[in-house]
């Protein structure tokens, strides 16, 4: 692993990042074509944060948090932490003490491969955290590794820079050329399932709206009476 800190790394929007918080992680994965989810595994410290920022990332050594004392310093207004390590790790390697550090710089969350702790403390400050486990395990500060270079979080690379939205249903990374399209595509979708939305209030059915009624032959899907499927299933 190449030990470097990375300065001065062109970001996204700030404003285009914001918005694309705002309309939500499931949202942004459907707009860019399904793809940017994080996985299942991350999930937030505590419920009801939404955020959307620019991504600075660090690589650190499992159980090592070296360098995310160094990579607070690179982190400005709108910007998202994310944490990856070079091998699987559970142990906690953020707390409140650094969400302090970075809330204080308008850091607006942070995303981890690894284990948070201070949980309660960072649901009272309101600084939001997602992660793959929440461990009191601590960590040393012994080992150099790498400031806003990309990373690898649950198969997915993340580029300083990118977007990175997260809510109640994870986190979503939005690559940095990809922003105002995406952008175009989300707001297109939130009109649309508005339109849906309406439609079901009114006693439509989505067989109906989506066209899936006369497909429902092609799955081989056929309609039978309970008579005669109680006939059939008696006389088998």
């Amino acid at each position: 692993m190449e030990n470097v800190v990375v300065t001065g790394c062109p970001r996204a929007s700030i404003e285009d990042a914001a918005a694309l918080g705002e309309y939500g992680t499931a949202t942004v994965h459907e707009a860019q074509g399904r793809t940017g989810f994080l996985g299942p595994r991350l999930r937030p410290a505590w419920p009801g944060a939404r955020i959307g920022g620019t991504a600075v990332t660090v690589l650190c050594w499992p159980g090592d948090n070296l360098m995310i004392h160094v990579a607070v310093e690179q982190c400005r207004e709108g910007d998202v932490l994310v944490v990856a390590t070079n091998s699987p790790c559970s142990d906690g390697l953020f707390g409140e003490l650094f969400a302090t550090a970075l809330q204080r710089r308008g850091v607006r969350g942070v995303v981890l491969s690894c284990g948070v702790r201070d949980v309660a403390d960072l649901r009272e400050m309101g600084f939001p955290a997602w992660s793959t486990a929440v461990s009191a395990q601590g960590t040393v500060k012994a080992t150099a590794g790498a400031v806003n270079v990309p990373v690898v979080i649950e198969g997915q690379v993340i580029r300083p820079g990118d977007v990175i939205v997260a809510d109640d249903d994870g986190v979503a990374c939005v690559p940095r050329a990809n922003v105002p399209e995406t952008l175009k595509l989300s707001e297109a979708r939130i009109a649309k399932e508005q339109a849906a939305r309406e439609a079901f209030a009114g006693g439509e059915l989505g067989l109906d709206r989506y066209g899936l009624r006369e497909r429902l032959p092609d799955f081989g899907l056929t309609y039978i009476s309970y008579d005669d499927y109680r006939g059939t299933r008696e006389s088998s």
